[in-house]
């Protein structure tokens, strides 16, 4: 994960609390260091690399989550504060955690991530490595040209992301993984429907998240440095845009069967 070619050198330093001694106190990126905790969620993690939770990610609690998500991503009090009591209840932690804590198998996480490898059998955690191809993979999603002024010709700027385009990676995903549970598959796309609902920008008649935004967020665990909040993101938003992503993997779905059928005919 490498710093912006503008950014200034930066030698390998130790971070402590939400300071960083190279960026300072404020939110400017600075990697993960040596000895920091991170977890498969490149929300938290962006959090932690922006320095709106402890930038070491370390000995962290449920109020310091609430806090950081609501200052980073301008959620909303009860859906900032929803997800980090869930989150620790899922967990079955009520003492503080370590990011790396949150990638344990079969609690928060679940496999058939859209940019990490799956947990192999028998390991405790998640795989934290980003792979390029899975973002290049999910980005490819957005450039489909279903919209006018997308394809992959208009490049990542004008490709944008919506409930489809994630129905899209999320199907081809869980068809390469093994088989989530009700409950993680809900997680799986609450995670995305929150993300697009705090990233959503309008290009002409399309809305959605712009793909460069998303490979910064996603793919290199920063904030895409033009978005600016522009309204503060609610927990009923986020269940709306969860269920048409779900509406739109189970047409996803048909649509891949019907092909498969015809196909079987010829």
């Amino acid at each position: 994960m490498a710093l912006p070619t503008s950014h200034p050198a930066v030698d390998n330093h130790t971070h402590s609390g939400k300071t960083c001694p190279v960026t300072g106190k404020g939110h400017e990126w600075c990697p993960p260091q040596d000895g920091d905790s991170r977890s498969p969620c490149p929300a938290l993690n962006t959090m932690a690399n922006h320095g709106y939770i402890a930038r070491d990610g370390k000995n962290l609690t449920v109020w310091d989550l609430a806090s950081g998500l609501k200052a980073c991503y301008n959620l909303s009090i009860p859906l900032a504060v929803f997800l980090s009591i869930g989150g620790f209840a899922l967990l079955r932690r009520i003492t503080n955690i370590s990011l790396h804590e949150i990638g344990e198998h079969g609690r928060v996480e679940h496999d058939a991530s859209l940019v990490h490898e799956d947990t192999p059998q028998g390991e405790k955690y998640a795989p934290t490595k980003i792979v390029p191809a899975l973002v290049e993979r999910l980005l490819a999603d957005a450039k489909t040209g279903d919209e006018v002024g997308e394809g992959s010709e208009f490049g990542d700027r004008r490709a944008l992301m919506d409930a489809s385009d994630v129905a899209r990676a999320r199907v081809r995903r869980e068809k390469e993984s093994p088989r989530l549970d009700g409950v993680h598959a809900e997680i799986a796309r609450g995670e995305m429907a929150i993300i697009l609902g705090v990233l959503e920008t309008r290009a002409g008649k399309n809305v959605g998240v712009p793909a460069e935004w998303m490979r910064e967020w996603i793919g290199h665990e920063r904030m895409p440095k033009d978005w600016k909040a522009t309204h503060v993101q609610g927990l009923f938003d986020v269940v709306k845009r969860t269920k048409s992503i779900r509406a739109a993997m189970i047409e996803q779905r048909a649509s891949e069967n019907v092909e498969k059928d015809e196909k079987s005919k010829l």
